[in-house]
């Protein structure tokens, strides 16, 4: 029989570029009740990602598997079951792992087992502004991304110390998380975040058994603002970078429309991501004229 403290997992999901790390950032600061702001290269000491390199080579050499390359998606997805038993072993009572996975299985692994899962937190983001920020995190024009995000097979590459992450279509993202009903997920919509920061959190705390202190709610916001993040990479780079690009760059919502704004989109690409996820973007209010 399965201990109890092994469904300790309470996942950090988003499709990438979606406000995964400043939730996480936030957390940080709340949980460790910090009175001045968290190192942003400390945040993982409030959870790890579920592709660090780190993790995939220890849990290799535990069960006496060969492992080489993080770029071969087989022998990374052959070692994510001992990964994340490794996580629910250590005896914690809650464990956040950070996900850019969709809720679904690869190549016959699945990538999100309930039977490790307590609930998970979902963070969504406009695609419209997404887009662009996903573009530049990754190197890539708009128009690639654009067709990226329609492909029920994109992925993140196996490189620079991550194993691959499946996302398949933003849609298919979206409603794999959204529509679970394995565990109890928290869906929050990135532009609601930012709205009202303080109702939002509260929210999170709420989910994950966290007596929410209006006080240091307060404090926690103000130490994961973009502005103290923004400063913090400038004096210490962001060890999550992997661009040459900065990590916070904008943070702002409704950017895509702004003609003069460098990540603009293109009219004709924004009419494109409208067509392919028309029926997710509408259900959570990022249709054109649904007030976004």
């Amino acid at each position: 029989m399965m201990a109890a403290n092994q469904k300790s997992i309470i996942w950090l999901a988003s499709y990438p570029k979606s406000g995964n790390t400043w939730t996480r950032v936030f957390l940080a600061n709340y949980i460790f009740d910090r009175k001045e702001p968290m190192p942003i290269n400390q945040v993982h000491r409030l959870g790890i990602g579920d592709s660090v390199e780190k993790t995939y080579r220890m849990a290799a050499q535990a069960s006496g598997q060969p492992f080489v390359n993080m770029a071969d998606y087989r022998q990374t997805l052959a070692l994510r079951a001992p990964v994340l038993r490794a996580i629910v072993n250590n005896d914690a009572d809650v464990n956040f792992v950070k996900t850019h996975n969709r809720r679904t299985k690869a190549f016959g692994i699945e990538l999100i087992p309930p039977a490790l899962t307590r609930s998970a937190i979902y963070i969504l983001r406009n695609p419209l502004d997404m887009v662009p920020s996903y573009a530049r995190h990754f190197g890539l024009t708009h128009e690639e991304t654009v067709a990226a995000i329609r492909r029920s097979d994109n992925s993140t590459a196996g490189a620079g110390g991550t194993a691959a992450q499946f996302l398949g279509t933003w849609s298919e993202h979206v409603q794999s998380w959204a529509r679970c009903r394995d565990f109890p997920v928290l869906v929050l919509r990135y532009e609601d975040l930012q709205a009202d920061p303080a109702a939002a959190f509260t929210q999170v705390l709420k989910h994950i058994g966290v007596p929410p202190d209006p006080e240091r709610v307060a404090r926690a916001i103000e130490f994961s603002s973009f502005d103290e993040l923004r400063r913090q990479e400038d004096e210490h780079d962001f060890v999550e970078r992997v661009s040459s690009e900065r990590f916070f760059h904008s943070g702002q919502s409704g950017r895509w429309r702004e003609g003069k704004w460098e990540g603009a989109l293109d009219p004709d690409l924004a009419d494109r991501i409208c067509r392919d996820h028309a029926k997710v973007m509408g259900r959570h209010g990022y249709l054109p004229g649904d007030g976004t």
